[in-house]
């Protein structure tokens, strides 16, 4: 028995050898095919800049444009297969040309990743990103590609499918909700530049206390300062209150808002010769003169007033610790001249008398910005009791005990004084 006679008597042998031949042709074809395209990619990628660092291979544009060349092979080659039942070959070409719709999707969806990230290059990117268009894009062209292709597998038309949806749609819009929310809030968010990459946000209900470092169609991630990540749903930037800590970083300058407590006994008159110590202070002496001159014309204007002291008027202690903080503040280098600078007394409380001082760092630097706090503060704890002044401190052990042990002998001088 010959070769051909063998085939004719046994027609599944024939197909058999007929399919490998054609899965051969296909192998071929693909090799072929990704050896040219690749080395098309990477001569692109050393002519241009635009793709200069082999983005097209890097996403698997290339691979996944090569897949095509073996399923058009296996499409159209299956009608040579002899001996091929009918209905077998409906489905492999069915099955090849639902292939083909998926492959030019997926190479699609690589060129998305490549205008994504070409964007992303762009100096205005971090205000305007697209991300989230991209992925919705994405959702858009991967669903229309899945119901070509299931059309093209049952042969029906992709319009008749379509329309048997309808009835699902309320379904569809349950399913694809936190989509939906997540697209209008990042249409909201894009559109009113509430958030960038970059920003520092502050969220205390999700503990999110960071910088922004992707902002995606459904979340928004935060890398917080201890370097976790909080993943934040998009929409809950919109429906929920948080704080955005760009308009710091734009000024140049960081609030220092922080106030001393004084101790209300402490405070008084200063005398003459108190006055006369407090000019060692060279950034107090302008202060001192222009306001004892002011107190001179007014005790002059009114000589039956100012004949007792406790009519007259004269200087407190609190108030040059004040005109000195202020003009301590307007010499340091750390202490921005040209934002907001007040130092205020704000009502009593029962821990004292809180000075405030309102002001700004020069820098946004976090670490910088502390030390000149601390500087600042440290200076000013230091020179409180020049000025015969006491912060208020809450009693500690220490006091307790020195208390009790000069609580006799303030005991026995007051029986002595009575006696």
């Amino acid at each position: 028995m010959t070769t051909a006679e063998f085939l004719q008597a046994y027609p599944i042998v024939n197909s058999l050898i007929g399919i490998a031949a054609l899965c051969l042709a296909a192998w071929i074809a693909d090799w072929i095919t990704k050896f040219v395209l690749v080395r098309l990619a990477r001569q692109l990628a050393e002519r241009t800049s635009l793709f200069g660092e082999g983005l097209l291979l890097r996403y698997k544009v290339v691979q996944r444009l090569a897949y095509i060349v073996p399923a058009l092979v296996i499409q159209n080659g299956v009608a040579l297969v002899p001996s091929l039942p009918e209905t077998p070959r409906l489905i492999i070409e069915n099955v090849a040309s639902s292939f083909i719709v998926m492959a030019l999707v997926a190479t699609a969806s690589g060129f998305l990743n490549i205008f994504n990230e070409l964007w992303a290059r762009r100096p205005d990117a971090a205000s305007r990103p697209i991300k989230g268009y991209i992925q919705l894009f994405k959702i858009v062209l991967y669903s229309v590609g899945i119901i070509v292709a299931i059309a093209l597998l049952i042969e029906r038309s992709p319009l008749l499918l379509l329309s048997s949806l309808g009835a699902l749609m309320a379904v569809l819009t349950l399913v694809f909700k936190d989509t939906l929310l997540s697209l209008v809030a990042s249409v909201q968010l894009t559109t009113n530049d509430m958030v960038r990459v970059g920003d520092w946000i502050e969220m205390p209900q999700v503990n999110a206390d960071g910088d922004v470092i992707d902002i995606a169609l459904h979340t928004v991630k935060v890398q917080n300062w201890d370097k976790t990540i909080t993943t934040i749903p998009t929409y809950r930037l919109i429906t929920d209150s948080f704080k955005n800590w760009r308009g710091m970083q734009e000024s140049g300058g960081r609030r220092i808002k922080r106030a001393i407590n004084i101790d209300l006994a402490s405070i008084r008159f200063i005398t003459p010769d108190e006055r006369a110590g407090l000019r060692r202070f060279a950034l107090l002496r302008e202060y001192l003169d222009a306001k004892q001159a002011e107190i001179d014309i007014w005790n002059a204007s009114h000589p039956d007033r100012a004949s007792q002291p406790v009519n007259a008027r004269r200087l407190t202690n609190i108030g040059c610790f004040r005109a000195y903080v202020l003009a301590y503040l307007k010499a340091h280098s750390g202490v921005h001249q040209k934002m907001s600078l007040m130092v205020r007394q704000m009502p009593p409380e029962p821990t004292g008398v809180p000075l405030e001082i309102y002001c700004f760092a020069s820098t946004i630097v976090w670490a910088e910005y502390e030390g000149i706090q601390s500087d600042i503060f440290d200076h000013l704890f230091a020179i409180l009791p020049e000025f015969g002044l006491r912060v208020y401190q809450q009693p500690a052990g220490w006091d307790i005990q020195i208390g009790l042990e000069n609580a006799p002998t303030s005991r026995a001088a007051a029986l002595l004084a009575s006696n």
